[in-house]
């Protein structure tokens, strides 16, 4: 969720060299990561494992433009959304308000603490927001703290080869509050969920498409608002060409091993009241 604007230019029509039919990047982006395990609509889960249902309460900490919560509030579960971005809460809302058959909740908190009773919650997702927080392992014990016993935790970090990559490409603002404080080596991921007290049952890696489009993103000096290039729709279009061909599944998932945009876990809070 970054908060930084880059300004620039896309270039003008008649710089443009001939082009197939434009794709459509957001529309890809979901493809791409539905088939890595998201948005499974047919197993009712936001993730494979993390099956969500008109029972669950849901919190999501960090929740952006609501992306995944609206996925959740559309199976019926009652969401609560957390965002430090009051602009960011309103989008949610609005986003939530067409699907959510359960009352939705919303606050404005950096999760340090979470304005919430313990154990509350039976599905808690933190996507791409540990990398932003002071202190990860403080936001962590919160995350658990309001966690019911047995409640699934959907958690995802940038992955270290591709922050190595951003590092060498993207302007210093990245790097900088609200955005990206640290880079969570894999074993650094694994050890903060072990160390909050939760068992971790799955991990998994995705977003080589992402990562490439960030890439260029960087290179194309064009706005986040209005990301129009030639070169990034060069990229959409060869990526949807190799998906469409007889091993384009099987040579994503062999990308997304080596080059992932995230690291992903998905751990599980003990039953018991010392867990």
């Amino acid at each position: 969720m970054l908060k930084w604007r880059r300004r620039g230019s896309a270039p003008t029509p008649d710089a443009q060299p001939q082009q197939a039919p434009a794709v459509d990047t957001p529309d890809l982006g979901l493809r791409d990561a539905a088939l890595r395990g998201w948005f499974c609509h047919d197993t009712g889960a936001l993730f494979r494992g993390f099956t969500v249902g008109p029972r669950d309460v849901v919190l999501d900490a960090g929740c952006g433009t609501g992306g995944n919560a609206a996925f959740c509030a559309g199976l019926g579960a009652r969401v609560i959304l957390a965002d430090i971005d009051p602009e960011c809460l309103l989008m949610s809302r609005t986003r939530l308000a067409g699907c959510a058959t359960q009352p939705v909740e919303a606050m404005v908190t950096n999760c340090d603490p979470i304005p919430l009773s313990e154990a509350i919650a039976t599905r808690i997702i933190c996507t791409e927001v540990l990398e932003h927080v002071a202190d990860p392992t403080r936001v962590m014990a919160e995350l658990v703290r309001i966690g019911r016993p047995g409640a699934l935790y959907l958690l995802t970090v940038p992955d270290p080869g591709s922050e190595q990559l951003q590092r060498r490409l993207a302007p210093d603002i990245y790097w900088q509050r609200p955005n990206h404080l640290r880079v969570f080596e894999r074993d650094a991921f694994t050890s903060l969920v072990e160390g909050a007290g939760l068992r971790i049952e799955d991990r998994s890696c995705y977003g080589f498409y992402q990562t490439i489009w960030w890439t260029m993103f960087w290179s194309c000096k064009v706005s986040l608002d209005a990301p129009t290039h030639p070169a990034l729709q060069h990229w959409a279009q060869s990526w949807e060409a190799l998906l469409g061909t007889p091993e384009g599944i099987a040579a994503k998932q062999a990308l997304d091993d080596v080059l992932p945009k995230s690291q992903l876990i998905l751990a599980r809070k003990g039953i018991s009241a010392s867990a």
